[in-house]
């Protein structure tokens, strides 16, 4: 079994609830979109500094930087992120990576609901034709061979990512 489908099959629950959370914002409306928004700048910027250590990481495009610009562009700063310490171990940023860029995925989707006239880079930030296929096969090439424990360190990972995110949803 793969990687991406071992790590879709144990984090599912938890993937449904954060797209639940964020799934009730209307984003044509400016004031939910905000609130969207500030909800993913309490957890991205966080998980992205986390998935920088993992060597991987470093050669994909960041989208806090975007995510901030989106925020400044519609009169508010970017939030404090929460703290997150989900571990340093490869395994466990893998479970990050895997959230954080299956996010992208996600955010393309709702990119189209946004109107024109809000700012829509970090939504707008997708993986560059081929990327999410190349993402797939890093994670793959990095859990083969590995037991039982780094398997489930992965898992670990991207649970404590998705929670990351149910929590950035609820402090609104």
């Amino acid at each position: 079994m793969s990687a991406m489908t071992m790590l879709r099959e144990a984090t599912g629950a938890a993937h449904e609830a954060v797209d639940a959370a964020f799934g009730a914002h209307d984003l044509a409306s400016a004031e939910a979109y905000r609130r969207f928004l500030l909800a993913h700048g309490r957890a991205l910027p966080a998980a992205e500094r986390v998935m920088a250590t993992l060597p991987f990481a470093r050669t994909l495009p960041v989208r806090a930087p975007l995510l901030a610009a989106d925020l400044a562009d519609l009169g508010v700063a970017s939030p404090a992120p929460l703290p997150f310490t989900p571990g340093d171990d490869d395994a466990t940023l893998w479970g990050v990576l895997y959230v954080v860029e299956g996010s992208r995925l996600g955010g393309a989707m709702l990119a189209r609901q946004v109107p024109p006239a809000m700012p829509g880079r970090y939504l707008g930030a997708v993986h560059t034709s081929g990327q999410w296929r190349s993402i797939r096969a890093a994670l793959d090439e990095a859990a083969a061979g590995e037991d039982a424990h780094w398997t489930a360190r992965m898992i670990a990972g991207a649970l404590a990512t998705f929670a990351l995110y149910a929590e950035a949803a609820e402090v609104d």
